[in-house]
């Protein structure tokens, strides 16, 4: 049988079979000679178009069914003819699903393309706004928000427990120092006794209530 991979045969001929013409001798096969891995793999042709490895079995199959039904003469063409194996690859169902799938997804990228190209001005036109929101309404926002922030700090250190602590603790050094000052005022005898014991025992029962006060909340703090 015709070795179609142009070896020598078995009996170390070096010319081709008698049914090989004149001008078939002359065709050089256009796949490159280092695609064919060894002699022992001369069944089974390994050109640039050659079946992937991740080929079902079926579609193999269905593919060297094709080959399998061509002639010597066709096998030959095959091999020596680009085109014609260009020819042949296309006809294949495989790959006009494969070419069909991607002039669909050529097509879809188009649309998405021209999409794209449609809404330009559109994305334009919301870029600026967004650029004139950053440099004129943005910068209003942040600095009413770091204005509210400032306010929230005052706010809350106002009325942190160490501060609330303190302004206690001067109200009661108020209050002792007004209790002191009429208690001045008796001895000098600017002030009648009456009068006197009335105002004092108002001050120091305030006095003392903000130093139970402030001695409940400081022990509070510290628990």
């Amino acid at each position: 049988m015709f070795n179609f991979w142009g070896s020598k045969d078995q009996q170390g001929q070096s010319r081709p079979p008698p049914e090989v013409s004149s001008s078939s001798q002359q065709q050089q096969p256009w796949y490159s000679p280092s695609l064919v891995s060894s002699p022992s793999s001369s069944s089974r042709p390994q050109t640039s178009g050659h079946i992937p490895a991740h080929v079902s079995p079926g579609e193999a199959a269905g593919i060297i069914t094709f080959l399998k039904d061509k002639s010597v003469d066709e096998l030959r063409k095959l091999l020596s003819d680009k085109d014609a194996y260009q020819q042949f690859l296309l006809s294949l169902d495989q790959v006009k699903v494969q070419n069909n799938i991607k002039d669909e997804l050529r097509r879809e990228t188009l649309q998405l393309a021209r999409d794209n190209l449609e809404k330009e001005p559109q994305i334009t036109e919301l870029r600026n706004q967004c650029r004139i929101i950053r440099t004129t309404e943005l910068a209003a926002a942040q600095e009413k928000l770091n204005e509210l922030e400032r306010q929230k700090e005052e706010i809350l250190k106002f009325y942190s427990p160490a501060s609330l602590l303190n302004k206690l603790q001067e109200a009661m050094n108020q209050v002792d120092e007004e209790s002191e000052a009429l208690q001045e005022k008796f001895l000098e005898k600017e002030i009648d006794t009456a009068a006197f014991v009335q105002k004092y025992k108002k001050l120091r029962t305030i006095y003392h209530r903000r130093a139970l006060i402030h001695l409940a909340a400081k022990t509070s703090t510290i628990g």
